[in-house]
């Protein structure tokens, strides 16, 4: 496939990262074993020093996993990929890999809570600080540089509040002071963003949500030039936190339905959030696609469409959001998303429940607002069942 560069992205989705065995199998193989066999000590003895290509142990190499992580780098536009355990993996891989104690990151302060857990919790403790900015002020950015600053991350759009950062901007201001800077693409996927053409350094991706696509497996990703993607891979041999050749098998099977899945599911997405903005007992919608969206214009240039994401607040707090969630029939009450299962959560009490009240206020997360990751339903069984809980708010 590197030889066919043109191939469009559902075409790639299909074919990047195919190597047959000897049997002609024509989906790809699942290698299921823990080590490799050598033809003689001396192979063996190449294969651990690198000398000779090959696979060694199944921490660090295997068959099924290198398929995946081509087919992501072609569709990302990546000269190389390396896989993880889960999005949480990467992002820990990315960081130990390319920083040190005494260094300092630069992120936004829109995080999934799990990554601002990271941050501030674990990474701290190896003396690796960070300072949340705001996601949409470059201004903030460019201010909260120290001569210590490695890194900027962010994720755009934003979890949950679908806050979109500006990609070259950030590029350009992190660039100027030799930081990397690190973008999260699990919202957007490379189907609807290509971080790395906006400027980007390394692109992080949660394969667990769109990538796979049915809520069946863990997995994650670091993508970009190989010079940065070694040390990650360095990492990744040593402390193992790898994804399994299943698993791995399962993401490549998803990656075939990404383009028509997410496309799909961005049309219902817009349909539902016009239906929530005018809805009299929605005080707000966020969904990038919408016009009152705060960076809908970025978003337009940006993104292919306005994703799968649609949160709104609900007129109350949370009594009312929760009434919401408890009398859905149809949606799937978890945290998860990028299925092909619509799914609702109160990031509150949910996906920003360990952070503190100050954080999510900083967030602007609070406690009437309610996240909705569209899949593959009519939208108008979707507007049904949303319908049932809003229509006692208020009532």
């Amino acid at each position: 496939m590197s030889e066919q560069p043109d191939y469009r992205p559902e075409t790639l989705a299909v074919r990047a990262g195919q190597e047959r065995s000897p049997f002609g199998e024509h989906s790809e193989a699942l290698y299921l074993t823990s080590s490799f066999v050598f033809e003689n000590a001396a192979q063996a003895a190449r294969r651990f020093s690198g000398e000779e290509e090959g696979n060694v142990y199944a921490r660090f190499s295997n068959p099924t996993v290198t398929f995946f992580e081509e087919r992501l780098a072609a569709l990302e536009g990546a000269e190389d990929c390396v896989a993880t355990a889960s999005g949480m993996a990467a992002i820990m891989a990315l960081c130990l890999a390319h920083l040190k104690q005494g260094d300092h990151i630069v992120a936004s302060n829109s995080l999934f809570g799990a990554t601002v857990q990271l941050f501030s919790n674990i990474l701290s403790r190896t003396g690796i600080a960070t300072t949340f900015v705001a996601q949409t002020d470059p201004a903030a950015w460019a201010a909260a540089i120290r001569p210590e600053t490695r890194l900027f991350f962010l994720e755009t759009p934003s979890n949950p509040l679908t806050e979109i950062a500006d990609i070259a901007r950030l590029a350009d201001i992190a660039h100027a002071q030799g930081i990397l800077l690190a973008v999260d693409n699990c919202f957007c996927t490379p189907i609807l963003q290509k971080p790395l053409e906006l400027g980007a350094d390394l692109v992080i991706h949660s394969a667990t949500k769109y990538l796979d696509g049915q809520g069946r497996v863990l997995g994650g990703a670091v993508c970009g030039p190989r010079k940065l993607t070694e040390d990650v891979f360095k990492y990744l041999r040593t402390a193992g936190p790898t994804l399994s050749a299943f698993n791995a098998w399962v993401l490549l099977k998803g990656l075939e339905t990404l383009k028509i899945r997410l496309e799909a599911q961005a049309a219902s997405s817009a349909r539902l959030a016009a239906w929530l903005e005018a809805h009299p007992r929605v005080a707000r919608v966020f969904y990038p696609g919408l016009a009152s969206h705060p960076q809908h214009e970025l978003a337009c240039r940006q993104q292919r469409s306005g994703g799968a994401i649609v949160s709104f607040e609900v007129k109350g707090g949370r009594a009312e959001a929760w009434t919401v969630v408890d009398h859905c029939r149809l949606l799937s009450i978890t945290a998860n998303l990028g299925d092909a299962k619509t799914t609702i959560t109160h990031p509150a009490s949910t996906t920003h429940g360990r952070i503190s009240p100050e954080a999510r206020a900083a967030a602007g997360i609070n406690e009437g607002l309610l996240r909705v990751a569209v899949g593959l339903e009519a939208v108008e069984d979707l507007q049904a069942d949303l319908e049932r809980g809003l229509a006692l708010i208020g009532a």
